[in-house]
């Protein structure tokens, strides 16, 4: 592959790991700190007529404004096509407003990611498995927004968590259709969990579905964040007889105690999520399991560009 692969500083482990699985050139650039806050950027290297990818998370404001910076930056110094490959993008809370007068902060984030300019052969971006279903919606249609969903990574991590008889479980109502796909295709039965928030890191659970009495139940979400979510559904599928409970999530925020306090329930028998987010590559270690998604992204950017991938099977892809 002969694009030029871009990063921020804090996915520069997975940049070089995709990198290397497609055989693209590193893209360096110089960044300087001011005194008054003020970030310098400047391109080391040239793009000129190139095909370039921007890989890092939209995590938090600096962050997202780190990218834009870059990818502005990119197409003025003449790259000829830009990709823009989000495996994390944050404002999940502030994706769609329940209250009049609330601001939709994951769509303004969306518009400045929109304000890019356009290169020669355009703008794409790629959101990796994203909390809301609309997000690709929110930015320019001419951005060419997909979605690379993670049914291939999650296949067969459900069968190793969950081994001879397990229940595929979402830990709330939000991943439900998504959850019972994927358990028809594993062949497992499928179990749910109706929950409601009492305060950002407090949930309670008010139904549950599923008969898990004597199984394994494989807990799968899309990020985990304070761990609320997770505690309510592991504490109710372990009242009603599951013999363990492992989860699956592919962004693993974590922020604070968080990890701590997952653990130090006693509730779960195997935490796993990917390296989507910065925090979790930190936290890796013998109470969270850690899986790179390398390979997949390795395997989208070669099946957008038309080549292939020997023995990989690229995620599932929705534009």
């Amino acid at each position: 592959m002969s694009a030029m692969i871009f990063t921020t500083p804090s996915y520069s482990a997975l940049a070089d790991a995709v990198a290397r699985r497609v055989g693209a050139e590193r893209g360096r650039y110089a960044l300087q700190h001011f005194p008054d806050g003020e970030r310098g950027l400047a391109l080391t290297s040239s793009v000129q007529g190139r095909d370039v990818v921007l890989l890092g998370g939209a995590v938090d404001d600096e962050q997202t404004l780190l990218l834009l910076d870059l990818a502005s930056g990119l197409v003025d110094a003449g790259a000829e096509r830009l990709t823009l490959l989000l495996p994390y993008f944050a404002y999940s809370t502030m994706e769609h407003a329940t209250h009049a007068g609330e601001v939709v902060t994951a769509r303004s984030r969306a518009l400045l990611f929109s304000s890019i300019p356009r290169a020669p052969r355009g703008v794409r971006v790629a959101l990796l498995d994203p909390h809301a279903e609309a997000l690709p919606y929110y930015f320019a249609p001419d951005l060419h927004a997909s979605v690379i969903g993670v049914d291939a990574i999650v296949e067969p991590m459900a069968r190793r968590l969950g081994g001879q008889d397990y229940v595929l479980a979402s830990a709330d109502a939000g991943r439900a259709k998504w959850v019972e796909r994927m358990a028809a295709r594993l062949g497992v039965p499928a179990g749910f969990v109706h929950k409601r928030r009492l305060a950002p890191d407090r949930t309670e659970v008010v139904a549950l579905m599923a008969d898990v009495k004597g199984r394994a139940v494989v807990l799968l979400d899309d990020m985990v964040r304070s761990g609320a979510t997770l505690l309510s559904a592991a504490r109710a599928y372990r009242a009603a007889g599951a013999t363990r409970v492992s989860v699956f999530a592919t962004h693993g925020v974590l922020p604070g105690d968080a990890l701590e306090r997952l653990v130090g329930s006693g509730l779960f028998d195997a935490l796993v999520t990917t390296d989507s987010h910065p925090r979790a590559r930190a936290l890796a270690g013998p109470t969270l399991e850690v899986v790179s998604v390398a390979p997949w992204l390795a395997s989208w950017l070669l099946h957008v560009s038309g080549e292939a991938i020997a023995g990989e099977v690229p995620l599932e892809v929705r534009s």
